[in-house]
C-alpha cells in the first residue's frame, strides 16, 4: 500500500491531537531512548520530542515518502524504513509510540506483547487506533466497492484492516508483559472545511488508499465520484459550509 506525506498532512491538526491526548497519560516522566513506530510524516515525532526533549528518538515507518518528509521535518532526528511486524529494538525503549498504525498491522494477540516487551523497567507502550470500521465513511468505501465493476479487484482491499476487539481482549494479552494497562475510548468531532470533499479528502490520506492503490486512474475517478455522493447524504454539510466528522478511536497505555 502507498502513502502520500501531503495528502495525510492536510488535516495535521486533527490528525496530532490524539497524539497529544495519547501521550499525556504516559506516566514515563523521564526517557533516555523513545520509538516513534509509524511515524509518518513527522507530526507524532515532533509530539514525542516535546515530551521527552532530552531522549535520543527513532522514527519508523514502512513507506519511504512518509520517511522522506519527516526527515526534512526534524533534519536532526533519526529516521529509518522499518516494517513493525520484524522490527526489533536495539536497546530497551523507555516510550514506544504507535499512533494510528497498529489498525493496519495483524495478529495483534502476538504483536502487541512482543512490543511491549522491548520497554525498560517503567517504560510505556502507547497506541492509539482508530476504531471507525462501523462509522458511515468506511461502511460505504465497502458497499460502492462490493456494487462496483471492480468489485473482484477490491475485495482484497475491502480486507485490509479488520474490526478491533474489545478493551478487555487488549487488557488481558498486555497485562501479561505490563504492571498497568490503561485503556479509553473517544470520538472525536472533527470540523472539516469544504462538505463532502473535505471528507473524502480526509479518507484519501488513509482508509482509502487500499481502494485506489487498486485501481486505475480512470477507475479511482469513477469510484471517487460515487463514494462522494454517498458522502454527502451521510455527512450533510452545516449552512456554514463545514462537516462534522464523528472519529472514534481506541487508546492504550501499557506500562511495564
Amino acid at each position: 500500500m502507498t502513502w502520500s506525506s501531503k495528502q495525510y498532512s492536510q488535516f495535521e491538526r486533527e490528525r496530532t491531537r490524539p497524539v497529544r491526548d495519547l501521550l499525556s497519560a504516559v506516566p514515563t516522566t523521564e526517557a533516555t531512548f523513545v520509538v516513534d513506530l509509524g511515524c509518518g510524516p513527522g507530526n507524532s515525532t515532533e509530539v514525542l520530542i516535546e515530551r521527552f526533549p532530552t531522549a535520543d528518538v527513532l522514527g519508523l515507518d514502512n513507506s519511504p515518502d512518509m520517511v522522506e518528509a519527516a526527515r526534512k521535518r526534524l533534519p536532526t532526528i533519526r529516521f529509518e524504513l522499518a516494517d513493525i511486524d520484524t522490527w526489533q529494538a536495539a536497546a530497551p525503549c523507555d516510550v514506544i509510540l504507535a499512533n494510528a498504525v497498529f489498525q493496519w498491522v495483524p495478529d495483534h494477540a502476538h504483536i502487541l506483547p512482543k512490543i511491549a516487551s522491548m520497554l525498560a523497567p517503567g517504560g510505556s507502550f502507547a497506541l492509539q487506533m482508530p476504531g471507525n470500521l462501523d462509522e458511515p465513511a468506511h461502511r460505504l468505501m465497502r458497499e460502492v466497492a462490493a456494487a462496483s465493476a471492480w468489485a473482484d479487484k477490491l475485495q482484497r482491499a475491502a480486507a485490509t484492516r479488520a474490526p478491533l476487539p474489545d478493551a478487555i481482549w487488549y487488557y488481558t494479552r498486555l497485562r501479561t508483559v505490563a504492571s498497568q494497562v490503561d485503556i479509553w475510548r473517544t470520538t472525536y468531532h472533527h470540523i472539516l472545511t469544504g462538505g463532502s470533499s473535505a471528507v473524502v479528502e480526509w479518507f484519501k490520506g488513509s482508509g482509502l488508499r487500499p481502494y485506489l492503490d487498486a485501481l486505475t486512474e480512470t477507475e479511482r475517478i469513477d469510484f471517487l465520484g460515487q463514494y462522494e455522493a454517498r458522502i454527502a447524504e451521510a455527512y450533510p454539510a452545516l449552512p456554514d459550509g463545514t462537516v462534522v466528522l464523528p472519529f472514534p478511536r481506541l487508546f492504550i497505555v501499557a506500562t511495564r
